[in-house]
């Protein structure tokens, strides 16, 4: 499929034109930072995306303010005490320095207790706590995908877990290849599922076009409130890539 991607200014905002071929046009908005971006038809013109980006600008500066405004988590020293996110709820970390093999483990509904070498740097531990984040994704994310692929009655090619910058999840529809965000182990498992469904229909139907609104309806009645939760939670300190 022909696409043209390029960049414009409008009323100071920075707005994505990515041109493709599609009936409509649609303006989006993205975490976490407020990023436009306008999906038109190949024959719409830089003006007319410019007059469509005027006409919602309350609204695209009341999103970006909204962003703006989402909590975010200072760089990590992975010390006791601090705080960290697993499937939604707070938990407070507690490192144990002892001889023996790394582990992470949830104890009760208060820590998470990460277990170490003695000297471990603070990078390290990060980095043990990430693979236990993406083991845990492992889990939960099979039996998600079998569920709905039944429903939809998809099938995806390959899925994976990776770190992205602006994007919770990305469907590649032409492979069926699905990316999930690692952050997503932060997040309730409402929201998971909310992902697992999203980009499961982009095997339906690639763009996020009235067609694809109505079959979110039909699947997920109220995922409109899950986005909305899942993009107002507390973000790592990380940059990361709806």
């Amino acid at each position: 499929m022909i696409t043209e991607t390029h960049h414009i200014t409008v009323s100071g905002i920075q707005v994505e034109v990515v041109r493709k071929a599609i009936k409509n046009l649609h303006l989006g908005v993205y975490p976490p930072h407020g990023r436009v971006r306008v999906a038109v038809p190949l024959v719409i013109n830089d003006e007319a995306v410019r007059l469509a980006v005027i006409d919602k600008l309350v609204w695209i500066k009341r999103q970006q303010a909204k962003f703006a405004a989402q909590p975010r988590q200072s760089q990590r020293e992975m010390v006791n005490g601090e705080s960290h996110y697993y499937l939604g709820r707070r938990y407070r970390l507690r490192v144990h320095e002892q001889n023996g093999p790394t582990r992470v483990v949830v104890g009760g509904v208060a820590f998470l207790d990460l277990f170490v070498p003695p000297g471990t740097s603070a990078e390290q531990r990060e980095a043990i706590l990430s693979r236990w984040y993406r083991a845990q994704l492992r889990r939960l994310l099979p039996p998600l995908l079998e569920k709905w692929q039944a429903i939809l009655n998809v099938q995806a090619a390959f899925w994976g877990i990776k770190k992205m910058k602006t994007k919770w999840g990305s469907c590649n529809a032409t492979v069926r290849r699905i990316w999930f965000n690692l952050e997503l182990a932060k997040k309730p498992e409402q929201c998971l599922e909310y992902i697992v469904v999203h980009e499961l229909l982009h095997l339906l139907e690639r763009h996020h076009d009235n067609h694809f609104t109505a079959l979110m309806d039909i699947h997920l009645p109220q995922w409109r409130e899950t986005r909305e939760r899942l993009n107002t939670m507390p973000l790592g300190h990380e940059e990361w890539d709806c």
